[in-house]
C-alpha cells in the first residue's frame, strides 16, 4: 500500500498507460458553489458545514479525467453526475442508498462506473461517529465495491484519500492500492486511522 500527500496529477504523471486495474475515486463535487444558488431551497443547508474549508470548491479538470482514463483500465467514479461533460454514457451506474431518508440529506450517492453491466444498489446506513472527513464513506461500502468489480491481483488507485476508508477496505480484502490525498490535516488523520485499524487488527 503506497499513499503520499500530494497533488493527484503529480502522482498520476509517474505512471505509465493502464497501470492500474481499476481507479476507485471521489473527487471534489464543487458543492460549495451551490451555497450562493438560493434556487437549491432546503438543500443549502446540508452544505453550510463545509464552507470554511474551500477543498470542494471547484470540479477536476478535463485533465485529471485525461490522466485518470490513460493510466487506469476501469474507472468507478463517484458523484458522476457532477462530471457529465467529462464522463460517457454508461449503463453500469452504481447506487449507495444511505437509508436515512431525512430532509436536508441526500438519501442515496451515485457512482458512475465504466463497466459494462447492470446498475448495481448496495445499501447500508452512513453512521460514523468518528468522521474524519465530511465525505466520509463506510469501509463496507469499498468492501462491497472492491469484492463486485475488481479481481484477485488487481492494482487500485484512489487520486482522492480522504479519510481512507478504500485503504482500510483493500486491506482488509488485501488489495495493492496507490493513493494520495492533498490536505495534509486529511492525510494525517487517515494515516493515523488506517495504522490503528491495522493495529487493531494485530491485536485480535
Amino acid at each position: 500500500m503506497t499513499i503520499t500527500n500530494e497533488d493527484n496529477m503529480a502522482l498520476m504523471s509517474r505512471y505509465e498507460d493502464n497501470y492500474f486495474d481499476l481507479a476507485i475515486v471521489d473527487p471534489p463535487y464543487g458543492i460549495d458553489k451551490l451555497l450562493h444558488r438560493s434556487s437549491y431551497g432546503n438543500c443549502t443547508g446540508s452544505l453550510t458545514k463545509y464552507a470554511d474549508n474551500r477543498w470542494d470548491k471547484e470540479t477536476p479538470t478535463q485533465e485529471y479525467f485525461d490522466e485518470l482514463f490513460r493510466i487506469s483500465k476501469n474507472q468507478i467514479i463517484w458523484g458522476g453526475n457532477y462530471f457529465i461533460d467529462y464522463l460517457p454514457s454508461t449503463r453500469g451506474i452504481l447506487c449507495w442508498d444511505k437509508q436515512k431518508h431525512v430532509p436536508n440529506f441526500s438519501a442515496w450517492e451515485m457512482a458512475w462506473t465504466s463497466f459494462d453491466c447492470v446498475a448495481k444498489i448496495f445499501r447500508q446506513l452512513n453512521i460514523n461517529p468518528k468522521r474524519i472527513h465530511p465525505t466520509q464513506k463506510p469501509i463496507k461500502l469499498y468492501e462491497w465495491i472492491l469484492m463486485n468489480y475488481a479481481k484477485e491481483g488487481d492494482k487500485i488507485l484512489d487520486t482522492h484519500l480522504g479519510s481512507g476508508s478504500i485503504a482500510i477496505a483493500c486491506h482488509n480484502l488485501k488489495y495493492d492500492l496507490t493513493a494520495c490525498e492533498l490536505d495534509k490535516d486529511y492525510y494525517n488523520s487517515a494515516i493515523k486511522r488506517i495504522e490503528s485499524h491495522k493495529a487493531q487488527q494485530r491485536l485480535f
